[in-house]
Formats: structure tokens, sequence, C-alpha cells
């Protein structure tokens, strides 16, 4: 299994996923003509994505879901609440998608294979899911847009290979930025996202021997810097004895390199 992160942050998420002759994304929250341009930079057809997940409503990951789908002839796999969203009603291969009701992904034609398990997280669009993406023993967890980390995350999200966490602001930088009063509060609060501090504490409980690669995802442009949440991070790995980690950190305006699961 290989994934690639083609956008990060509040502009846009999206992500590439490839085992064998299978293709998905999860999410499309880039505007459209974008979207497809950066699957262009990344060599990837976008005729070749087999399905498309959406992990929850919000602009910046939904926004072309529907019509990348259409133009993919792909299956839209997300919540029943999105079936009515205005990206994603006019596209006529829906899948109902839920923490219950893992998906077994296959492609249209050749071989592969990827389940993919909808995990609940707390954040300000129900439902919210981070996911987990399972192909040939290997496991991928893509864990952002959450302003808290319950304990049941620490089993639901176990055993890691790679992973895709979000480290989303620096309360300092946040406290002292531009952002209204109350979106500050938002984004502080259990239903926002994660600072630095949280994820590297979530970090340290989904780490394990099995970890072979780290993405920091969905950076704030005004309330965070690199440095800083690469920081708190590779305390963590260090903590767990686990320096040898890959790590990489997802940006907003181009892709990162693809990577192997």
């Amino acid at each position: 299994m290989h994934f690639q992160v083609l956008a990060s942050g509040s502009g846009g998420n999206s992500l590439f996923v490839e085992s064998g002759d299978l293709r998905i994304l999860i999410d499309a929250g880039l505007p459209a003509r974008e979207q497809w341009q950066r699957l262009e930079a990344a060599r990837i057809d976008h005729s070749s994505i087999d399905h498309l997940l959406v992990t929850h409503g919000h602009l910046d990951h939904a926004r072309s879901a529907g019509q990348l789908a259409r133009g993919a002839g792909a299956v839209l796999h997300c919540s029943q609440a999105l079936f009515h969203n205005g990206s994603i009603r006019r596209h006529k291969r829906l899948g109902d998608w839920a923490p219950a009701r893992p998906l077994d992904l296959e492609p249209r034609r050749g071989r592969g294979h990827i389940r993919a398990q909808a995990v609940l997280v707390p954040h300000d669009a129900e439902p919210t899911y981070a996911v987990r993406l399972e192909s040939e023993g290997r496991v991928l967890c893509v864990v952002t847009d959450l302003g808290s980390a319950p304990a049941r995350l620490d089993s639901e999200l176990a055993g890691c290979h790679a992973l895709v966490l979000e480290f989303n602001h620096d309360p300092e930088l946040l406290a002292a930025g531009p952002y209204s009063a109350a979106l500050k509060r938002r984004i502080a609060g259990p239903r926002g996202h994660l600072s630095n501090q949280d994820a590297a504490a979530l970090l340290a409980r989904l780490a394990s021997p099995a970890l072979d690669c780290l993405v920091l995802a969905h950076l704030s442009r005004h309330n965070n810097r690199s440095e800083l949440a690469e920081a708190a991070a590779r305390q963590a790995l260090r903590a767990a004895g686990l320096e040898q980690v890959r790590l990489r950190v997802a940006e907003q305006d181009r892709a990162l390199e693809r990577l192997v699961v």
C-alpha cells in the first residue's frame, strides 16, 4: 500500500492511497479545478479513482467530492448525514459508510483490496471520521479534525505502520493570532482541532514499534509553524524510543512525495 498527501490545511484536504490496481481518495476539499491539477501534478489520472471516502462535511474536506467522483465514475462513500450535502447529493453512486460497517474496497479492474474502517472523532461536524486502512497486513491511519482524543482511540487506531496525524496549532500563536475570540474558542475546544501538545500526547499513545512513517497534517498557516509541530512530534517519538520513524510535514500548496506503508 502506498499513499500521498495531496493537500493538507484549512484551504482543502485530500489524500491518495493505492494497493495493487485499487486507487482511492480520502476527501476532496480543494476547488474542483485545483483538485484535478493536484492529481495531475502527482501523475494520478483522476479517472482511475475507484472509490472516494469523505470524512465529514466541512468544505475543506468535501468541497469537490461529488464533482470528482462523478468525473471518475467512482463510488463515493460517506455518512448518511452527507447524502444531502450540496457537493455530494447529485452523485448517483453513493455508499453509506459508518463505524459499524467497514468497507471492503476493490478496484473496477485488476487486483487489490483495502478494508476501510471509520472511527468517530470529536469535531463540530457530525459525524466526523478518522480512517483506518488495512491492506495485506499493513495499516495506515488518517487522524485529523478532532478537538480531543478519547481513550477508545488507542484500541480503534492501534497498530499503525503509517500515521497521518493532525498537529493544527500552537496555543500561544493561536491566542496571539488574528482570529476572532469565538473562532479561537472553537479551534481550542474539545470539538475543534488538536494543538501540537495534544497531538504529541495522542502520538505517544498510538506509536508502537510497528510505526514506520509519520506525517504531520492540517497545520494552521496562521497559528502554527512547522518547526514547532515537528519538535513536539520528535519529542514524543524519542520518549517512545522511535527516533527512526520517518517524519514528514504535509503542506497546503503542494503534494508530498508518495510514501510506502
